[in-house]
C-alpha cells in the first residue's frame, strides 16, 4: 500500500512539472518572406497611436539606417512623404489604406513597410519616470499583396536607470533630477532610434531576414 502511494505521489509530481513547463516556442514563418525576397522597401508615414504629435516623424526620420544596414534598399523616405503630400495624401491613415498595386505603380518598390506608434513619450510617477517608445509593423509585398513579416520593439530610459539608493529623501531627489532633464531635453528621440534598431536590424529572433544587399543574405532555392 505504502508503495502504490509513493508510486501515485511521484506519478502525480511528473505531471505537474510537465505541465508547469513552458512549452518550446514555435519558430517564426518565413515562408512569405523567403519566396518574395524583397530588394526594395516604401516606409509609410508611420500611423500614430500616443497623444505626441511627434511620434510619426521621430520614428520616420530613423528607420532607414538599420533596414539598409540589413540589406535593403529604402526609398528616400522624405521624398515619399513630400510625394503623398503634393497628391492630397497629409494624413498617415490616408497613405496605409492605399492598395499595394497603388503604391508598386507610384513607387516601383518591392514590398512597403507598415509601421504605427503605440506608446512614445515620458510618463512621470511620484518616484520615477520613464520614457517609453513602442512600434509594432508589418511589411507586405506590393506585388502579390502578402504579408511577409510583422514585428514589435520598445525602448526605455528605465532599462538604463540603477536603483537609487539613500532612502527616500536619495529617491525623491532623483525623481526632482529626472523630471527636469525629460522637460528640457527630449528623450523620446533616442528612444525612438533604439526602437527602430530593435524593430528592423536583421538578426535578431523573429526579426527581419538579410536583405539582397547584405553579405549575409542567404539566397532561397
Amino acid at each position: 500500500m505504502k508503495i502504490s502511494i509513493r508510486l501515485m505521489v511521484t506519478a502525480l509530481s511528473i505531471a505537474l512539472l510537465s505541465g508547469c513547463a513552458s512549452k518550446p516556442k514555435t519558430p517564426y514563418d518565413y515562408t512569405n518572406l523567403k519566396e518574395s525576397q524583397p530588394r526594395s522597401i516604401l516606409v509609410l508615414p508611420p500611423l500614430n497611436k500616443t497623444p505626441e504629435v511627434r511620434a510619426s516623424y521621430s520614428m520616420l526620420a530613423q528607420v532607414t539606417n538599420p533596414l539598409s544596414e540589413s540589406g535593403y534598399y529604402v526609398m528616400p523616405v522624405t521624398l515619399v512623404d513630400e510625394t503623398f503630400k503634393e497628391n492630397g495624401i497629409t494624413e498617415a491613415s490616408d497613405a496605409h489604406a492605399l492598395p499595394s498595386a497603388k503604391l508598386r505603380e507610384i513607387f516601383g518598390a518591392d514590398a512597403a513597410l507598415y509601421i504605427t506608434m503605440t506608446q512614445y513619450g515620458t510618463v512621470y510617477k511620484v518616484l520615477d519616470s520613464a520614457t517609453t517608445v513602442t512600434a509594432e509593423a508589418r511589411l507586405v509585398d506590393l506585388k502579390t499583396d502578402k504579408l511577409l513579416w510583422t514585428g514589435r520593439a520598445s525602448a526605455s530610459t528605465a532599462e538604463q536607470q540603477n536603483q537609487q539608493q539613500g532612502g527616500l529623501a536619495g529617491m525623491l531627489v532623483a525623481a526632482i533630477v529626472k523630471q527636469v532633464i525629460g522637460t528640457v531635453s527630449d528623450q523620446s528621440h533616442p528612444m525612438a532610434g533604439l526602437a527602430s534598431q530593435r524593430l528592423l536590424r536583421a538578426g535578431r529572433a523573429d526579426g527581419l531576414l538579410y536583405g539582397p544587399r547584405s553579405p549575409l543574405f542567404v539566397k532561397e532555392p
